[in-house]
């Protein structure tokens, strides 16, 4: 048996047909709907099979009429670039066939011209008997393709929220056309809840909220990503919050009389920074379940210890710098990174590279003047540390001679964590360790 390429069909013999290549990056498929039965024959330009990949939906076409003799792959079986899925037989391409390809391929240009989007609606209209509400029903497992994925994560779309999009493909697959509709139509199932899990339950009422009236700025594409970030993670995992108090004290006072020479002999600033990230980054290789994302039912627990870092922009939107490898680094390091980042940052020139892979992250809304903060998750990661504002104030200290009233510098931690993950007792933990490290009292020979 021969094998033959689009290209460069075989005529009139059995050959094997291949998957033929659809880009420089795209490595495989995943088939989608066969559109020729087995012993059918086809003309040149019908649609033997539909595709998809990581990056568009394809339509896999006959260079020239014949036959499908066997069918090598079956609908929803991922299939390398180049390999066979079907043994056909060619038959020489007629002056009739060469001119229904061209009429099909006009007709085909102009429907997708003029094809119009229709917004997605609900799987279940609500009751006129009673007040309108937003419900949608999940169809439970549903194949979803490769592309269909890449739209979801860039749009951070969850599962569940796919499963309630009104899908319009052969037995019932999601198409890309389904997604982009929903999109488009301000994506109305995002909060619904599952009619068919809870009849009972709290339902998302459509409410008609008086927005007022007032200048109207338009989000820029970062704060667009920041909000779909924020809400997807709020949406995704159950975010709960520890808080511990730390006494700072003897940090303030080594940082104050060593951030003069340090700068002097690393030329480096000494920030409170590098401090927190290298307590973190200790407390993190003490525990290392807190270093981890979820990956369905399984839980990836990461070797490098990334730490990043949220900063504020001049516009005000917010990015995340990584300090990779943390856990590696000395302070002098430490600060190095955590200077540059800062400076690239304010100056929107972070690489890709600089933005990517962290496995926790540390807010400091103590810069703002927040005594503390209940921070989201920094999707895929499971946990988050916020760091509030150094205050002095009066404590009551313990000692073996009688209790004292003295003024501290002190200063409230928080752990926002998914409880699908972390628990209790590991995020409490975690947190108390991150203080003792922020507590412990340092040499002035130390850095």
């Amino acid at each position: 048996m021969k094998k033959s390429t689009t290209s460069s069909p075989q005529i009139g013999v059995e050959s094997e047909f291949l998957l033929p290549k659809m880009g420089q990056s795209i490595t495989e498929a995943t088939i989608i709907q066969w559109h020729v039965d087995e012993g059918a024959s086809f003309n040149e330009g019908d649609v033997l099979l539909e595709v998809a990949t990581d990056k568009v939906d394809n339509e896999v076409v006959a260079p020239a009429p014949g036959k499908l003799i066997k069918k090598l792959v079956q609908e929803e079986d991922l299939v390398l670039i180049e390999a066979a899925v079907a043994v056909v037989q060619f038959e020489a391409a007629s002056q009739s066939s060469t001119v229904k390809k061209e009429q099909t391929t006009t007709t085909l240009a102009s429907s997708r011209k003029t094809k119009n989007i229709t917004p997605a609606r609900p799987a279940v209209a609500p009751s006129p008997s009673t007040s309108p509400v937003t419900t949608y029903t999940s169809e439970g497992d549903r194949y979803i393709s490769p592309l269909i994925q890449q739209i979801a994560r860039t749009h951070h779309i969850s599962y569940e929220e796919l499963a309630r999009i009104p899908a319009t493909g052969a037995q019932g697959r999601l198409r890309k056309s389904d997604v982009h509709a929903y999109l488009e139509a301000g994506r109305p199932a995002q909060f619904a809840q599952p009619v068919a899990a809870a009849p009972s339950g709290f339902q998302v009422p459509d409410l008609k909220f008086d927005k007022g009236h007032g200048k109207i700025i338009e989000m820029d594409r970062m704060r667009q990503m920041i909000a779909d970030h924020m809400v997807y993670s709020k949406h995704t995992s159950p975010h709960v919050t520890a808080y511990v108090e730390a006494d700072l004290t003897e940090m303030v006072k080594w940082r104050n009389a060593v951030k003069g020479p340090f700068q002097e002999k690393y030329n480096q600033r000494l920030t409170f920074t590098p401090l927190f990230v290298e307590a973190v980054a200790k407390a993190i290789k003490e525990f290392p379940n807190i270093n981890a994302s979820l990956d369905g039912k399984n839980i990836i627990v990461k070797e490098d210890i990334n730490i990043g870092m949220a900063t504020a922009l001049p516009t005000g939107n917010l990015i995340v710098p990584v300090v990779h490898n943390a856990d590696k680094k000395n302070l002098v390091e430490l600060a190095t990174a955590t200077n540059e980042l800062g400076a690239k940052a304010r100056e929107n020139k972070l690489s890709g590279d600089e933005i990517q892979g962290s496995t926790f992250t540390i807010s400091n809304v103590g810069t703002f003047g927040s005594l503390m903060g209940t921070p989201i998750i920094n999707q895929p990661e499971v946990a988050i540390l916020a760091t509030g504002v150094i205050k002095k104030r009066a404590e009551v200290i313990e000692k073996p001679e009688g209790d004292t009233i003295e003024i501290r510098s002190m200063m409230y931690l928080s752990l926002s964590f998914d409880h699908r993950v972390v628990d209790g007792f590991l995020a409490g933990s975690f947190l108390r360790r991150i203080a003792d490290y922020m507590e412990a009292p340092r040499n002035e020979n130390e850095f």
